[in-house]
Order: C-alpha cells, then structure tokens, then sequence
C-alpha cells in the first residue's frame, strides 16, 4: 500500500496545525462535530434540487470503545469520495466546507460553519491513529483513510456494510506526563465537552451512554427562538441556571440586528453585583458563538469595560476568527458589533431611567461605580457617553437626581453645581459647611464614592455648568451687604487672625473668617486642585502622602469665636485653643488627627482648668 506524503509542507506544518494552532485539546471534538453539522447541511442543500436524496433520520452520532482507547464520530451527511478524501484531508487548510459554500446560491440560508480546512487536524493533538471511513451520497464506493503518523497517510477501498455516510475514528494516546488523555475515553467528560462546544448544533448528537443512545445537544438555543414563543420564566431560567445568580436579572434584551453587523443577542442585566465583580478577577460574561458553535467565553472584545456589567450571548455569522476558532480577529467587524451592543445596552438603560425609575436606581446601586469609572477613564473620552446616566443622591428630597434634572431645579443666576464630599451620607450631611447653603436654599450633590470627585475633575461642567465643592474657599453665596459684613469683621479682627496664621503656619496655609458656617464654629477648607476627599482616597487606596493646602475657616458669629477673642487679649492658652479647633475641624472632615496623644494632653489641660 502507497503512503501519500500530505501535501504542502508535509510534517512541519502539521506539528504546527496540531500543537500550535489550538490551545486547547478539548476543542477537538468542537471541530469534528462541526465537519459532521457542514457534511449534513450540503447533504439537505443539494436535496433541494434532488428528490433522490434521503433527508430522514439526519444525525451525528459518538461511541467511547473505552477497552480499545477508540472514539468515533460518525454521520449521515454528504460523504466525500476518494478524491475528496485526498483534497480535504490529504491537503492540509484545503476545505471542502469553503468550496462548497462558494459555490451556494447568495440566497441560501445553508449555514456552513468550516472555512479554514484545519478542524480535521486537531484530531492529531489527542489521537496517534485517525481513520476516516467514507461514502459518497452518490456513489456505492467506500473508502477508508489511515494516518498512524504525521509522515503520511493512505488511502484503501473497502468493501463494507455502513449504515453512516462519515465516521472518523480515533485512537487516543496513552497518558504522559504532560496530559491526561484518558479523560476523553470518559462519557461523562465528552457529554460536557458536547454541551459546551455543541450545544447548539442544528443536528442531534447521540452519545452512547451505559449501552443507551441519548441526544445529548439541545439543538435549538433559546436566543435562535421567535421571542413570541418564549415565556419569561425561559429567561430567567436560562440566566440562573447559566450565570449561577440567586436572583433573577433586572432586564432582558433579545435582538437580532441585521446588517454591516449581522448578529443575534441575547443580553442580561443582573440585578445585583457578584461578590468579586469590583476584583481584577472578574470577567464579562458575555459568551461568543458563531453559527451556534461555541467560540469562547469572556468574550470582552465585544462590550466596553463599563459595560462589562452585563451577562448573555452573541451569536453572530460573519466575525473573522483566527484559523483555531479561539480568537477573534480584531477588525472593523468587531469594532462595529461592539458599537452596536454598546449602543443597545444604552438605549436600554436610557430608556430604564426614563420610565422605570425604580429599577434603574437598583441597577445604578449595583453597578453606578463601573460607569463612573468610565467617565473617568480614559482622561474622560467616554464621559459624554455616560454622563447622563450617572445619578446622584442630592440635598433635594435625599433622593438620586441626574445632572440634567440638577440644572433644571437650578435657582436663577446659580453658576455652578454645588456637590459635598464625604464617607457616607450621614456624614456628608453633617459637614459644617452645609448649613449655609442649604439655608440659602441651593442644591448639593452628596458624592460618597471614592472616584466621584477625580470623576469631576475629568468632567469639568455639565451644560457649561462648573462643578464646585462646598469645601473650597471661594464660594459666591453672599450678597452684597453680608459681604461687606465680613469684610469689616475679618479687619477689625486680622491682629487675632494673624496671631492665628503664626500659630499654625506649619498646619495651614492660611487662616480665615468665614462665610459658610451657622452652628459650627470652624471648619478645614481647601485651595487648590486636590481637594480633602482626594487627598483621603489617595492616602487610603494608592499609598499617596499629599499635603492638600488647607485652610482653617472660623465663625465670627460663634461663641467660640468670643472665647478666642478673649484668649487673645489676656495672652492666655490661644496656642491650645488653636491646636484644638484645628484638629477638631480635621476630625469633622474625617481626617486623622495628627498626633493623638498630643491632642488629648491639651485637651486635658483646658478640662483641668476650666474645673478650677
């Protein structure tokens, strides 16, 4: 018997389809049945046009022989002839799947999944003898292809009773060090492998399980279904059972877009953040499928990172993959499927704001963060993209508002959106700051998340509308006479306001009376691009020491403010009473107190000598 050489460059391109191409072994199986699907999909195709053609009973079957190491995978497609055998399998990345689709009708609906003519040579990555039985639809010739090696292969005739238009059969390697290759002679173990790569194979698959043939492959996936024949509880069982939630998603889109991007979607929103889903751990859980063939999971190639929320399933027939099926070729084909589920998955929540205002506030709870983060990505290129969708607890009812519904409510001839920084709401609520402007009857925004001022920062203005913290110096709240007010007093008093500049020149940069406070009788406000909270975060999430320039504003209405007075002009104790209304107002900002131990020793004394 003659040993063909396979064609091309013969035995280094075949190491090369075997153990480079394909990362994962398991993929072999996804590939044969997928030749199997192509085999029969011709086979229907050509009965279009020929009555001839038996079409009953169309399948694709698997054996485990576990004694003998032999899996086999057989079906009753189109068959090949000698020929065919030696172009398709004697040449490698000849494929016979891709000639046949050139030749369709541009109408045909034939869903041909090969194209590259190497899905076949996986086989070489868990078998050391591939066989390949084959018979022609129309011919009573059968032929039987033997490699037992990557030298070559050969080609006999048979005279044989077959019930099967194909069968490939395959003897797995013996286990080495490096791999386990028992594993595929395990029913369980290709049962998985099926209904992960093959669930959705138009055909059914039977596997030969405990002497009992069973379709394994669910055939038609629940995204290829007409929407009106679908029950919700079919999604939100799909969802549990697939993305192993507790709950059911807060939204539902099932689409399919036809076009420059043809491809159909089936996309969740949870309801509810997974425990890791802030973690460096966390991947998107949107799943690629081409043709219903498994491609990969995670496939983050397809949404934008503030995105990555969502969970489902894109099916699409024309993404160029690379020649393995693992990898998506990353072109103009993927950009504009991208921008397309990134335009869905916002209209989507758009129109959840709009007019389901209550789910969209749970979903904001869970995943609010992700798309700050990506209006501050970026340096900002994605922020007028999201901007609309952030929302904010305010002063105004202590409930979420959107920008525009701030500018909306604004008062007349307000300049700027007022936002208060904090740890927590109640917090927030607390700063010393905020009584006057809310007194005066204006608006703040509560920003409790670490990245909501940096967000800002990169925002700059909503609506031409500057963002301004109630913590920095400038604020425009007075009107002409209260302004005037405390001019006269900040100069009637500037010998105890400089006294006190002298005192704390080493912790403040400056010293002042304020317009801002009503009970409290100090606040620390800040001048300068990083403000209080940024100095925290920083401090707190990237080890960063920075010294923000502080400044300590005083109530010269306040009580306090007469006892300093006082302290001045008996030249007693101002030292401490300085310390201590300086630390007390780093404490109301959350900020850690400089030297504990300190503190306390003044704060003692001043007890002590108030007692006697």
């Amino acid at each position: 018997m003659e040993i063909k050489k396979f064609k091309t460059e013969s035995k280094r391109l075949l190491d090369l389809m075997a153990n480079s191409i394909y990362t994962n072994k398991d993929i072999f199986l996804r590939e044969l049945i997928s030749n199997a699907s192509d085999a029969i999909d011709k086979k229907r195709y050509l009965a279009l046009t020929n009555t001839n053609i038996n079409t009953d009973d169309l399948k694709i079957n698997i054996n485990i022989d576990k004694e003998n190491r032999i899996i086999t995978i057989s079906d009753n497609g189109i068959g090949m002839s000698e020929e065919e055998l030696n172009q398709n399998l004697g040449t490698i990345a000849k494929s016979g799947s891709f000639e046949f689709k050139k030749e369709l009708d541009t109408n045909s609906n034939v869903d041909i999944i090969g194209q590259f003519g190497v899905g076949f040579y996986s086989s070489y990555m868990v078998a050391d003898k591939i066989e390949v039985i084959s018979k022609k639809y129309d011919s009573d010739d059968i032929y039987k292809f033997i490699s037992e090696n990557e030298e070559g292969y050969f080609i006999e005739k048979i005279n044989q009773d077959i019930d099967f238009s194909t069968k490939i059969i395959l003897k797995i390697k013996e286990n080495n060090q490096d791999f386990e290759y028992d594993k595929y002679l395990d029913e369980y173990y290709i049962e998985t492998l099926i209904k992960k790569y093959s669930d959705f194979i138009s055909y059914p698959i039977y596997l030969k399980k405990n002497d009992k043939e069973e379709i394994i492959n669910t055939m038609i996936p629940l995204w290829k279904k007409d929407k009106k024949d679908i029950k919700t509880e079919d999604y939100d069982n799909f969802y549990l059972n697939n993305y192993f939630d507790f709950e059911k998603t807060i939204k539902t889109l099932h689409y399919k877009i036809e076009g420059n991007s043809s491809y159909t979607a089936l996309i969740f929103i949870p309801s509810k953040a997974p425990n890791n889903y802030y973690s460096a751990d966390f991947k998107t859980g949107i799943s690629l499928y081409s043709k219903g063939v498994f491609i990969k999971d995670n496939a983050q190639e397809l949404v934008s990172d503030y995105f990555r929320f969502i969970r489902g399933v894109i099916d699409s027939e024309d993404l160029n993959l690379n020649i393995s099926r693992e990898i998506l070729q990353i072109d103009n084909q993927v950009n504009n499927l991208k921008k397309s589920i990134d335009k869905k998955i916002k209209t989507t929540l758009e129109t959840m704001l709009k007019n389901e205002r209550e789910d969209y506030e749970k979903f904001f709870d869970s995943f609010g963060l992700q798309l700050k983060y990506g209006c501050y990505e970026k340096y900002g290129l994605n922020k007028d993209i999201l901007i609309d969708l952030l929302l904010f607890k305010s002063s105004h009812n202590d409930k979420y508002t959107t920008l525009k519904e701030y500018v909306e409510r604004m008062k007349e001839n307000q300049k700027e959106i007022y936002f208060a920084s904090g740890d927590n709401i109640d917090n927030i609520k607390r700063l010393p700051q905020l009584e006057k402007i809310l007194n005066e009857g204006y608006e703040v925004l509560y920003l409790k998340d670490h990245i909501d001022e940096f967000m800002l920062e990169i925002i700059k203005n909503y609506d031409n509308k500057e963002f301004k913290s109630i913590n920095k110096v400038e604020l425009s709240l007075l009107n002409e006479k209260e302004q005037e007010i405390i001019n006269k007093q900040s100069e009637d008093n500037k010998d105890l306001i400089n006294k006190l500049k002298e005192l704390l020149k080493d912790k403040v940069s400056d010293v002042k009376l304020s317009n801002k406070l009503i009970s409290y009788p100090v606040c620390i406000s800040n001048d300068g691009d990083i403000s209080i909270e940024m100095e925290k975060v920083l401090k707190q999430y990237q080890n960063q020491i920075i010294d923000t320039k502080k400044i300590l504003e005083i109530n010269p209405n306040h009580d306090i403010f007469n006892s300093l007075l006082k302290a001045y002009e008996n030249n007693e104790n101002l030292d401490d009473y300085a310390y201590l209304l300086y630390n007390q107002a780093l404490l109301i900002e959350g900020l850690e107190l400089e030297d504990v131990y300190e503190f306390n020793k003044i704060l003692n004394k001043i007890i002590l000598k108030s007692i006697k």
